[in-house]
C-alpha cells in the first residue's frame, strides 16, 4: 500500500494535536519538502477567551531513510510494514509567559516554538500576570500509528518533558481519516481524539500555587492527572498547481477534568484556525 504524504497545516500552540506525516516510500537519497507562509488564529493561552493572530512560517521535510521534520517536531519512521508506523518523536514546545502562549514555526504537521512573528494582534489586557512563566521545552517520546484501512489511521503519540520541572507527560490518541478527494485538486481529511496528561503537566499549565494565587488574585488550584481534552479537526488542501498547495485547518478543543476547572480557563471550548500557502520542492 502506497501512503502519500498527508498535508496538514499545524497551529503553533499547545492545544493542537501533533500528527506525524505518513510514511512516504521514496527512492534512496531523495526527499520531499514543503516550505510556506501562513496565518494562524489561536487563543492567547489554553482556555483563554481572548485570541491573537500571527504570521506562521511552515516547513515539512521527509527523507527516503524515514527521517522527517514537521514544524518544530522531528522523528523517524522505523517500520517496514505498510499497515504500521512507529518511531521516535521529539517536539519543541513554545514557552508561555504573561502574554500567553509563545509564537511558533508551523509545519504541514507538528507544533510550534518561539519565533518572532511578522505581526501579532490580541487583547493586551488579557494576561497571565502573577502566573509563573513556562520556558520552551523539549518533549521527547514516540509515535505508533495503525492503519485500519487505506484511509483510516489510529495515531498514538506520547511525549515527556513539558512543564516547570520537565516532568510533564502527555499521551494523545486520534482517529484520522486521511486526505480524500472532495473534488478535482481538493482533498479533505478529518480527525478526532483525546489527550491525557499526568499531574505534573496539568499543574504546570492549569495549576495555580498559593504564591501565584496571591500575585494573580486567582484561586489556588492543584489539578491531578487524567483526561485533559477532547478535540476534533478538519483539514483542507487545495492544489493550485503541481508545486503550490493551499493548506488550511480548523481544530476545536474542549477541555475536560481538572484542566477545565482551572481559574485560568475562561472558555473550556475553543478553536484554532490556520491557513498557509506552501511550495513543494
Amino acid at each position: 500500500m502506497h501512503k502519500s504524504l498527508v498535508l496538514v497545516l499545524a497551529a503553533a500552540c499547545g492545544a493542537a494535536s501533533a500528527q506525524t506525516p505518513a510514511n512516504n516510500p521514496m527512492p534512496d537519497g531523495s526527499r520531499d519538502m514543503y516550505v510556506g507562509l501562513g496565518i494562524v488564529s489561536t487563543p492567547e493561552w489554553d482556555g483563554a477567551r481572548s485570541r491573537k493572530e500571527r504570521a506562521l512560517p511552515v516547513l515539512q521535510v521527509q527523507w527516503s531513510n524515514g527521517f522527517f521534520v514537521s514544524g518544530m517536531s522531528a522523528g523517524m519512521h522505523l517500520s517496514d510494514r505498510p499497515s504500521v508506523e512507529y518511531g521516535p518523536l521529539v517536539t519543541v514546545l513554545a514557552k508561555r509567559d504573561a502574554s500567553g502562549n509563545g509564537n511558533g514555526l508551523g509545519g504541514m504537521s507538528g507544533e510550534g516554538v518561539k519565533l518572532q512573528p511578522s505581526f501579532e494582534t490580541g487583547d493586551p489586557a488579557a494576561r497571565l500576570d502573577g502566573i509563573k512563566e513556562i520556558g520552551a521545552r523539549l518533549e521527547v517520546g514516540g509515535f505508533f500509528n495503525h492503519y485500519l484501512n487505506e484511509r483510516l489511521r489510529v495515531n498514538n503519540t506520547i511525549g515527556y518533558g513539558a512543564g516547570h520541572d520537565r516532568r510533564g507527560l502527555r499521551y494523545t490518541i486520534d482517529l484520522q481519516h486521511l486526505a480524500a478527494d472532495l473534488a478535482p485538486r481538493h482533498k479533505v481529511s478529518a480527525s478526532a481524539g483525546l489527550t491525557f496528561v499526568n499531574s505534573a503537566h496539568n499543574r504546570a499549565y492549569f495549576g495555580i500555587s498559593d504564591e501565584e494565587a496571591l500575585l494573580s488574585r486567582r484561586a489556588t488550584h492543584v489539578p491531578g492527572g487524567g483526561l485533559r481534552d477532547v478535540h476534533a479537526g478538519v483539514r483542507w488542501n487545495y492544489a493550485l498547481s503541481p508545486s503550490w498547495i493551499l493548506a488550511s485547518q480548523l481544530q476545536v478543543t474542549h477541555l475536560r477534568g481538572d484542566a477545565a476547572k482551572s481559574p485560568l480557563v475562561e472558555r473550556s471550548t475553543n478553536y484554532t484556525v490556520s491557513t498557509a500557502l506552501a511550495y513543494r520542492f
